[in-house]
């Protein structure tokens, strides 16, 4: 059963065939099971859960209080921090949101013109700082706000300033600060899914291109490279997205908290004040919904885009 007439049984047998598969890789599913219940209790049940508890007055000791809107009214009426949050949020994830992904295809393409095992290194390289654990101390290090720390003395040598700047106090600077180490840490899924792609492309496309006319290797990756990755693509642009929009750790772990003038506080933030820190469940769900309300908007929008992209 080949073509049309496969796509065409598929169509009109949608649940046999479904259950037939499933029994054809049902080792595949029972591998995937563990993974899919920690999921399922620790991510997808409380994101639902997230939603009614958003509308409720709940501490953590007692039974929650409906509250109807009233958490939502004090957000975006009476919390003044909860709008520098939304500043914030929107500034970093415009900058890393982008950048970040610009960086992860030109770095994953870059990685795989070398020669094989320079490939592996240097997606390593590149990789390894998501996967550090404890390395704010080193970057707070590199910021110091002492005439000695690295950054002031390399500035204050070449001339640049004239004393030490306190980059981790000083509002001016701690938003850029935090969007640097973010886009340090950038390189995690989205990059490893365009390594992954790079790698899959039919060597015979390039070929036909060659035959077809294409010269160089910048007329390969816009004409054969990228319309190849499209799933790829879209999946590392979501990826960087919702890391950029629900970063918080990094601005916690890098300043104080809350930092000065909450020049550092981003939504994720904000939940993390008033669900880990006060206990203030309901107002810390009303965040979160909002955020992912955000998320989803922005998620559909970047699937349109990419898709009426590669599609071209």
């Amino acid at each position: 059963m080949f073509g049309k007439e496969k796509s065409q049984y598929i169509e009109d047998n949608k649940f046999r065939y479904t259950m037939r598969e499933m029994k054809k890789n049902g080792s595949a599913y029972v591998l995937a099971l563990p993974y899919f219940l920690l999921f399922l209790f620790f991510t997808a049940i409380p994101v639902v859960i997230s939603l009614p508890v958003g509308f409720t007055n709940f501490n953590m000791a007692q039974f929650p209080k409906w509250t109807g809107l009233s958490n939502f009214y004090t957000l975006f009426l009476a919390d003044d921090v909860f709008l520098i949050a939304i500043q914030n949020t929107l500034v970093f994830a415009i900058i890393t949101g982008p950048i970040s992904y610009i960086m992860c295809f030109l770095l994953a393409w870059l990685i795989n013109e070398m020669p094989g095992p320079l490939k592996t290194v240097f997606t390593y390289i590149f990789y390894a700082p998501t996967l550090a654990g404890n390395i704010y101390a080193t970057w707070q290090l590199i910021f110091s706000g002492d005439a000695q720390g690295p950054l002031n003395s390399i500035l204050i040598n070449l001339g640049l300033i004239k004393g030490p700047q306190q980059w981790l106090t000083d509002s001016r600077y701690i938003l850029t600060c935090v969007i640097i180490v973010q886009m340090w840490m950038s390189l995690g899924a989205g990059f490893l899914a365009i390594r992954a792609g790079l790698q899959g492309i039919d060597k015979a496309g390039y070929e036909a291109g060659a035959i077809e006319g294409i010269k160089n290797r910048f007329q390969e990756l816009i004409y054969i490279t990228v319309p190849s990755m499209g799933p790829q693509l879209l999946f590392a642009a979501v990826m960087q997205i919702t890391s950029s929009f629900t970063a918080g750790d990094i601005g916690r772990y890098l300043t104080a908290f809350p930092s000065t003038d909450y020049a550092a506080h981003t939504l994720m933030t904000h939940a993390f004040d008033y669900g880990s820190i006060r206990f203030e469940m309901g107002y810390a769900c009303a965040v979160c919904f909002f955020l992912f309300i955000v998320m989803l908007f922005v998620n559909n929008v970047i699937r349109k885009a990419m898709s009426g992209i590669l599609d071209t």
